[in-house]
């Protein structure tokens, strides 16, 4: 039995469409990464599409893992070549890895002898997370003389993020500003940009804005990516902003092999630069583009359906589906409005002990319930309330390992190892653990990072051989530094050499020492 025959008529349809501009409007539940993932199949066994020619890419690593073992139960996963699927972030980062000198500006006239660094990003950039980007901000708003109690780093990343996802720079974000907090923003922006590069370190959204940069400036990778990527397949297509829809029209090249697959009805992350104009619009950026409604649901009851639709059905910007499904019967819905949190909380745990009680008298074997909540701090009603009808219960989610304190500990000194450039590294590692580098020290750093331009890590340097700070600090800024480049020439597998290097100059100084030691 061939696997199109596990479609229905419209899934197959999308599946068979192979050239062309494809639209596939996908239901809640209507099996859209079935679709996608026959379609990668179909292209492969049955239009001979050489697999790596595949391009397909979602929002998150779980569902481009789902996708990948959906195709490799199709196809099989012994070919040595393979479609990719990644998602957005993962594709610009490998994309970036590879080509991202191709923007190098290289200065004229350089001097042998004093280097003047070329502009851009080298291949080994670091990739800030949101502490890292905090860290930053911080420093940039006390830069400024500004008041962080006003002006705070969270809020300022969410503004700068906003402006990146609309593909505004500082200064075009400067000139939109119609207050004076906005023009601070502007200004902290600024600075952040700057120190980024100055760390040869990008940002996610950064990740997004130079894989466009880098296929809009740089035609030889942009026609590279074009030939090896031949069909592009795109998720959740909603909720794509102005650079992932830049992304997606530079790589799909003059053939328009592209199928992007959404759903108009589920586009919520607005607040973080989605554009639905994306998906409302496709049919005008592709004028010859196919366009397939899956509207069979899989998952829900008509009653479900139906009271979804009737709410959905008010949106203004909408292409329009009606869902179906050929499940029969189904519990009704009900709803409760509550006067405050505490009550929605013990409301939700005395319909769920009753829930258990007639289901134990029925005989069900394990009766579970779930409570979806939209933010953190509510689970401590409903933890309280369940403990109150003695109700266990299991939290999803809550503190992740990669956030505990010496894990960011060990992830940083790997990232310094890795880029001698990464101020925000340098800064946790430093005196992690203590190694009598404090604040002092580190102001005095600071200064000379900020009045020569140079990165942290440079900035040790030069206070070491110029010997600008106290004997002690300076001691022990040259043991950290000895401890990185150690770490290096073992990375690198140089440290026998370097080991024997240190010892034969430590064996110098040991012989030239003075004869009569100096008074006190």
């Amino acid at each position: 039995m061939s696997f199109l025959d596990k479609l229905n008529p419209q899934q197959r349809e999308a599946v068979e469409t192979v050239n062309g501009p494809l639209l596939i409007l996908a239901g809640a539940g209507s099996g859209k990464t079935r679709a996608i993932t026959y379609r990668i199949a179909y292209l492969i066994e049955n239009a001979g599409v050489p697999a790596d020619s595949i391009l397909a890419v979602t929002f998150t690593n779980k569902a481009a893992a789902e996708m990948k073992d959906r195709v490799n139960d199709l196809i099989g996963a012994t070919t040595l070549a393979q479609p990719v699927i990644s998602t957005f972030h993962s594709f610009c980062v490998r994309l970036l890895r590879r080509d991202i000198e191709a923007l190098l500006v290289k200065p004229s006239g350089d001097d042998p002898h004093h280097r003047t660094p070329a502009s851009g990003f080298r291949k080994d950039f670091a990739i800030y997370d949101e502490n890292d980007q905090q860290s930053v901000v911080k420093a940039a708003i006390r830069r400024l003389g500004l008041d962080d109690k006003q002006l705070t780093p969270r809020n300022v990343l969410g503004r700068i993020s906003y402006a990146k996802n609309h593909m505004l720079d500082p200064q075009e974000f400067f000139l939109a500003s119609s207050d004076p907090k906005t023009e601070q923003i502007a200004q902290v922006f600024q600075i952040y940009r700057q120190e980024l590069r100055k760390a040869n370190a990008l940002d996610f959204d950064d990740l997004l804005l130079e894989a466009v940069r880098l296929l809009r400036d740089a035609p030889e990778v942009r026609e590279r990516c074009q030939r090896r990527f031949q069909y592009l397949l795109i998720d959740e297509y909603q909720d794509t902003n102005r650079p992932q829809y830049e992304l997606m029209r530079l790589l799909s090249g003059k053939h328009h092999n592209v199928a992007v697959v959404g759903d108009e009805d589920q586009s919520i992350y607005s607040w973080r630069g989605a554009d639905i104009r994306n998906i409302l619009e496709f049919e005008k950026d592709f004028p010859e583009a196919k366009v397939i409604r899956l509207e069979q649901n899989y998952r829900s009851t008509q009653p479900i359906l139906e009271a979804a639709s009737a709410v959905v059905a008010n949106n203004a910007k909408r292409k329009g589906k009606k869902l179906w499904t050929a499940r029969e019967g189904g519990a009704k819905l009900g709803y409760y409005e509550a006067p405050d949190g505490e009550n929605e909380a013990l409301f939700a745990a005395d319909y769920i002990a009753r829930y258990f009680r007639e289901a134990g008298q029925e005989g069900e074997e394990a009766p579970r319930a779930a409570i979806l909540y939209r933010t953190n701090f509510q689970s401590r009603l409903f933890e309280e309330a369940l403990r109150r009808y003695q109700l266990k219960y299991h939290v999803v989610g809550g503190f992740s390992f990669y956030e505990r304190a010496e894990i960011k500990d060990m992830i940083s000194y790997l990232k310094l190892l890795q880029n001698l450039d990464d101020s925000i590294a340098l800064l946790r590692v430093i005196n992690t653990p203590a190694r009598g580098i404090g604040k002092t020290t580190m102001e005095t750093i600071e200064r000379i990072a900020l009045e020569t331009g140079q990165p942290l890590w440079s900035a040790i340097g030069s206070a070491v051989e110029q010997q600008l700070l106290q004997p002690r600090a300076l001691a022990a800024l040259r043991g950290f530094r000895e401890l990185i480049e150690d770490a290096r020439a073992m990375l690198e597998g140089t440290f026998v050499e370097r080991a024997s290097q240190t010892a034969f100059h430590h064996g110098d100084t040991e012989n030239t020492e003075p004869a009569v030691a100096p008074k006190d």
